[in-house]
């Protein structure tokens, strides 16, 4: 789907249709360069438990893998610490950043799929923004994406992610995001 060279995923012809004119006429923008965009989205899993099993940093490769639909990065000690049992050079998380249709069709999943099978779920915070328009988030189990199948997992991970948009201030940003549909709490 992602080779087809006319497809475009949903949420980045919303924004082209109708987010940019909303955010241009809401802020006043003077240029259409100026319109906050979305940048990148960072999905991040620390693996702690690698310290006592190694396979383990593997399972966690694999689901970030299947989660995001392209290869992981795994993270690796800089330094040694005896307390944690740590040494150098050991693998300890994986991480992958999206850009372009993988970066909106992961947007959308996580809004429309992954969020309303988050137990207990009644939006997110709208305090996660860094003061430079971008937003982080955590989830505690990664399993809540369609991709991952339940009855193979091993163990539940974790994972934080990063939505990184071009938005100068965090009222830009939000406004942004919101109007991606992002389910935030009043």
């Amino acid at each position: 789907m992602l080779d087809d060279a006319n497809y475009q995923p949903r949420l980045r012809t919303l924004y082209n249709d109708t987010i940019r004119a909303a955010m241009k006429e809401e802020f006043g923008y003077k240029n259409d360069m100026m319109i906050p965009k979305l940048d990148k989205i960072v999905l991040n899993m620390g693996i702690g438990e690698t310290v006592k099993d190694t396979k383990k940093i593997r399972s966690a490769e694999a689901d970030l893998t299947a989660i995001a639909g392209q290869k992981v990065v795994i993270t690796k000690a800089k330094k040694s610490i005896a307390t944690f049992r740590v040494r150098e050079d050991m693998p300890l998380g994986v991480k992958v950043t999206l850009r372009g249709e993988r970066m909106y069709g992961f947007l959308d999943r996580l809004i429309t799929v992954a969020m309303p099978r988050i137990r207990d779920f009644r939006g997110i915070s709208d305090k996660s923004f860094d003061g430079r328009g971008n937003y982080a988030m955590g989830l505690k189990e990664h399993i809540v994406f369609p991709e991952i199948d339940y009855d193979k997992v091993d163990e539940i991970w974790g994972m934080d992610i990063v939505i990184c948009t071009t938005a100068d201030t965090d009222a830009e940003a939000k406004s942004l995001l919101k109007a991606f549909n992002m389910p935030f709490t009043k």
